[in-house]
C-alpha cells in the first residue's frame, strides 16, 4: 500500500472526483446496478443523505488525488433496522489492488461501530466474478449469509447477489 494514503471525511468539493470514480462501475461493471451515471449534483445529494443519518462518507487520497471512497447507508428504512448499515466502496481503476479498498473499509467499520451501528451488510453482485470483493470482505470478518439468485439484471444477464454480514460489536 502506498505510504501517502490519507483517509478523511468526504467534502462537497470531492464530488466530481467521486462521480468520476463511480462512472466506470455504472457503465462497464456490475458492482452497481445503476444504468445511468448520476451527475455530481445527485452524488452530492446522496452524500448529504448519508451524513444526515450520522453515517460516514469517506475518501482516500493519494498525493492529493481522490483514489477511492466508501460510505455506509441505511440497510432498510424501517426502525427495526436502525443499527444495521450497508457498505459501499469504490476505488479508481489506477489505484486498485494497492490496499485502498481495505483501508477505506477498515475506517468505515471503525466509524460505524463508533456511531453505534451493530451490523454491516455487504451486497455483492455477480459473486462468481467478484472474487476480489468477496475476499476483501472475508478478510475483514464478513461471513456469507445468503445468495439471491438472478435478482439483478445488467448487460442482458441475470445476476446473483451475495449477502455478507459482519458484526460491528466484535473486537
Amino acid at each position: 500500500m502506498p505510504v501517502d494514503v490519507h483517509v478523511r471525511m468526504a467534502l462537497p468539493e470531492d464530488v466530481n472526483a467521486i462521480t468520476s470514480i463511480y462512472a466506470p462501475y455504472v457503465l462497464h461493471g456490475v458492482a452497481s446496478f445503476e444504468a445511468v451515471v448520476p451527475d455530481p449534483a445527485e452524488m452530492l445529494r446522496r452524500r448529504a443523505a448519508v451524513l444526515d443519518l450520522g453515517l460516514p462518507y469517506i475518501v482516500a487520497e493519494i498525493g492529493g488525488e481522490i483514489a477511492g471512497y466508501a460510505y455506509a447507508s441505511q440497510f432498510r428504512p424501517r426502525a427495526a433496522y436502525r443499527f444495521t448499515v450497508e457498505n459501499s466502496v469504490y476505488v479508481a481503476e489506477r489505484h486498485q489492488r494497492r490496499g485502498v479498498a481495505r483501508l477505506l473499509m477498515r475506517q468505515l467499520i471503525e466509524q460505524c461501530a463508533a456511531a453505534g451501528m451493530r451490523e454491516m451488510i455487504a451486497v455483492i453482485a455477480d459473486p462468481s466474478n467478484s472474487t476480489a470483493s468477496v475476499a476483501l470482505h472475508r478478510s475483514l470478518g464478513f461471513a456469507e449469509v445468503g445468495l439471491l439468485r438472478g435478482v439483478g439484471e445488467k448487460f442482458g444477464r441475470a445476476l446473483d447477489v451475495l449477502l455478507m454480514q459482519r458484526s460491528l460489536t466484535q473486537s
